[in-house]
């Protein structure tokens, strides 16, 4: 097994509870991380920061430049994850330098560890809806599509919604909506980042902030702003109003992205009510934790509807 100057975080080893392609994968990555960073003529530099499912190492390159190579477990998500970084080319996003789509291994321009969780969160939402502006461009065609997705998403529901600990009427607008958008031309086409929220854009050198970690679809960009009505929950449950705050983000997204307000409502819907039929279905019996998560989900639902 190889040996690399720090050890693998905990938190990342974790995952091998997850099933047995991930502990595989973990099993591998120190050999991987130490065969990469030979071939490309790396050099370690400082320990490294991980995400749910993958490992970001600081390294220099031959030449003395601060980068970062992330390794990540193979699965959908980060199947294209480098297309998506080469089509905005730094333009809003973190700078991909070189790529191993087999390995599922960048090298990328070095970040900062400073994200938006330093700011407040309307000021937050404000940059997303700005970074949206410039990552929204034409979708590349190898890109699976968000309606492929939804569509699968709403069959599976249509199977269970009986059963599902949901309100029956929001389980029924979700699976009329998801049928409306599988039907629409423009829920596909543009780019979109998937997964940008807060702690995935990052603060720079060539520019103040960037987005990192897309799980890039070919889908509509009414779709994006609801990771950011779920992440910092904590501090809208604490506000003592938790539907205005909701509402406050949704609204300060939409309007400095100008987006069309019903639309993104609609995507909110499905996304939210998606959510938690997946946590419903993968549970073989729900947790507080679980329990917790959906009613935070039928929340928000109901608030940028309200």
């Amino acid at each position: 097994m190889a040996v690399l100057p720090f050890d693998i975080p905990a938190e990342l080893l974790g995952q091998a509870s997850l099933g047995a392609a991930w502990a595989c994968w973990l099993t591998g990555l120190p050999g991987r991380v130490a065969e990469i960073v030979a071939e490309w003529e790396l050099t370690y530099d400082g320990p490294p920061r991980h995400g749910f499912c993958a490992l970001v190492v600081p390294v220099r390159t031959r030449t003395g430049n601060t980068t970062a190579l992330k390794v990540a477990v193979p699965d959908d998500e980060s199947e294209h994850e480098h297309l998506a970084l080469q089509h905005w080319h730094g333009n809003g996003a973190v700078r991909l330098l070189r790529a191993d789509p087999r390995r599922r291994a960048m090298l990328l321009e070095r970040l900062h560890t400073e994200d938006l969780t330093s700011l407040r969160d309307i000021e937050a939402c404000e940059v997303i809806a700005g970074l949206y502006t410039r990552l929204h461009v034409a979708a590349p065609p190898q890109l699976r599509s968000l309606t492929s997705y939804i569509d699968r998403w709403r069959e599976d529901t249509e199977q269970m919604s009986t059963q599902a600990p949901l309100p029956r009427r929001l389980v029924e607008q979700s699976i009329s909506l998801a049928k409306d958008f599988v039907a629409d031309a423009a829920s596909v086409g543009t780019l979109i980042h998937g997964d940008l929220h807060y702690e995935n854009v990052l603060a720079g050198d060539r520019e103040p902030w960037l987005a990192i970690d897309p799980k890039p679809m070919s889908g509509d960009p009414h779709y994006e702003p609801a990771p950011l009505l779920w992440n910092r929950w904590e501090e809208m449950a604490g506000s003592g109003d938790v539907r205005g705050a909701i509402r406050r983000r949704f609204q300060a997204c939409v309007d400095a992205a100008g987006l069309d307000e019903e639309r993104a409502r609609d995507w909110v819907v499905v996304r939210m009510l998606n959510n938690a039929m997946w946590t419903i279905t993968e549970s073989e019996a729900l947790t507080p934790d679980d329990r917790e998560w959906i009613t935070m989900c039928i929340t928000a639902a109901k608030a940028v509807q309200d």
